[in-house]
């Protein structure tokens, strides 16, 4: 078969595709005629399409969207996470701090008769009893309420506006004076709660053995309602202490000052226990039972590790100045209990171990105001400074003829004096607090002196003329031969322990019994 020859097709410029060429011819590529047309706005461009744009800008516009409402979830995430947080451990400071009412019960206890135990325990568990009613009723809103220099005037049994965990500028409410919190108002009173409890239960001890019960609790309904609320509205509430730039972090004196001189002044009016005082000698009245007193000491310096690093009523904000508070409570405990050791060895011949105790107490309690604001070594000096004094000024309270069993005059009184000015001798200035040695000058430990002399003062004064009207209408001692018989008996019916003889005896009980 032939093969098939290409069929020739013209070309665009006219020649013949496919053809052999002629020979000896010139092959000539004639242009085709083209009449020119004007030109056109935009001609030689692609036209515009906005479906493309949208279908390019759309994942761009949906991505800033979705990262800005995730940025938003995660910063309210992480807002409600640092609420929740700081919720908890103001919780679980709060119950360490519940916890000491244990350990006050066990140290005024052990340092009382084996007779007046029952009520010791009974007092104790009546503070927190009335403290639970009273300071939510009224208390917390004297103290925290909006109001005055002198006192609050709002948040009665804790109703009113408040935008608590909010803080700052953002918080509107009646409690201003703890908008600096951002936890929830509910959080906030068991934390301040807890403390009112404390400044009533220091009372306890110092009049034990021969004091009615019923007047010891219109005293514990007082205290914790009017007196330490008011007081603690001068300092913690943004009264005319705190405005004059007074310090006291969590409490030397607006706790244990106020408890320590409340004490002073119920037992100065209330008188000594029988045969204390004879032809002007001091006759020993030990306690009976040194391990109550070693537990107490032991539950009271777990407990202030929720009393200290728990008043930053916040953990997540500031971490390490919790560590510090830890560091800081510690250190001048243990340096207290070494110092007061040593003085009572000095004085007494041998190491005295009630002295020894509290020193240590009195070692936390100084350094309850400074916590925040010094330097650990400066935290070993206030803790030596309080052991000392602890051990010197309880013979000076029994000098008086002021009958205290378990030193809460000098532990709780005079060290909590001394921890609140030794605030103005070492407070750091990059802590918030211009202390004398840190070059702060003298103004700033004047007003340290001036807040703590002047609360301390007047919770003495208040509380003794307190006891003076119950005396008067009440009356608020036993008679001599129930405190001679012991206030378990007397006052609740109840003993301690029970008597050996009875251990013997078994109790069979019938099946229709």
């Amino acid at each position: 078969m032939k093969p098939r020859t290409p069929t020739a097709r013209p070309s665009a410029a006219g020649s013949i595709e496919g053809a052999a060429p002629v020979p000896g011819a010139t092959t000539t590529r004639r242009r085709a005629s083209v009449r020119p047309q004007p030109r056109r706005l935009g001609a030689g461009r692609r036209p515009f399409d906005r479906s493309a744009l949208l279908r390019r800008a759309l994942p761009v516009v949906a991505a800033v969207v979705l990262a800005g409402l995730a940025g938003a979830q995660s910063a309210d995430a992480t807002s409600k996470l640092t609420v929740a947080v700081d919720t908890l451990w103001v919780l679980i400071t709060g119950a360490l701090v519940f916890f000491m009412q244990a350990g006050f019960a066990l140290v005024e206890a052990g340092l009382q008769s084996a007779k007046n135990v029952v009520n010791i325990l009974m007092k104790n568990a009546s503070d927190f009893m009335v403290a639970s009613i009273a300071f939510w009723a009224f208390g917390f809103a004297f103290m925290f309420g909006n109001g005055t220099g002198l006192l609050g005037l709002h948040g009665w049994f804790l109703n009113g506006p408040d935008l608590s965990p909010l803080t700052g500028s953002a918080y509107k409410g009646i409690f201003e004076s703890l908008s600096w919190t951002g936890v929830p108002l509910f959080a906030k009173f068991f934390f301040q709660l807890v403390f009112a409890g404390t400044a009533a239960t220091i009372v306890s001890g110092a009049i034990g053995g021969r004091v009615k019960f019923p007047a010891y609790l219109v005293f514990s309904v007082v205290m914790t309602t009017f007196i330490y609320s008011i007081l603690g509205h001068w300092v913690w509430g943004g009264g005319w202490l705190a405005q004059l730039g007074f310090l006291d972090f969590a409490g030397s004196t607006v706790v244990h000052a106020v408890g320590g001189f409340a004490a002073f002044g119920a037992a100065a009016v209330l008188g000594p226990r029988i045969g204390r005082y004879t032809h002007g000698k001091v006759n020993a009245m030990p306690g009976h039972n040194m391990t109550f007193v070693a537990l107490g000491v032991f539950i009271l310096w777990l407990g202030w590790f929720g009393f200290n690093p728990g008043s930053t009523m916040g953990i997540v904000g500031d971490p390490g100045l919790v560590a510090r508070i830890f560091l800081t409570t510690n250190i001048a405990a243990a340096a207290a209990g070494v110092s007061s050791m040593m003085v009572s060895w000095m004085r007494f011949g041998k190491p005295d171990f009630s002295m020894t105790m509290n020193g240590l107490l009195a070692g936390l309690v100084a350094i309850t105001a400074p916590c925040a604001f010094v330097s650990p070594p400066a935290a070993i000096i206030i803790g030596l400074a309080a052991g000392v004094i602890v051990v010197l000024a309880i013979p000076v309270v029994d000098a008086l003829g002021v009958d205290d069993p378990v030193g809460a005059v000098s532990v709780h009184g005079v060290a909590g004096m001394w921890g609140t000015i030794s605030l103005g001798l070492f407070g750091l200035p990059a802590l918030g607090a211009n202390g004398l040695f840190a070059g702060g000058g003298a103004h700033f430990l004047l007003i340290q002196i001036l807040g703590t002399v002047v609360i301390s003062a007047l919770a003495f004064g208040s509380v003794a003329l307190l006891w003076m009207l119950l005396k008067a209408t009440m009356g608020i001692r036993v008679a001599p031969h129930e405190e001679i018989g012991g206030l378990d008996v007397a006052e609740h019916g109840a003993e301690a322990y029970v008597p050996a003889d009875a251990l013997r005896e078994p109790v069979i009980v019938g099946a229709g019994d």
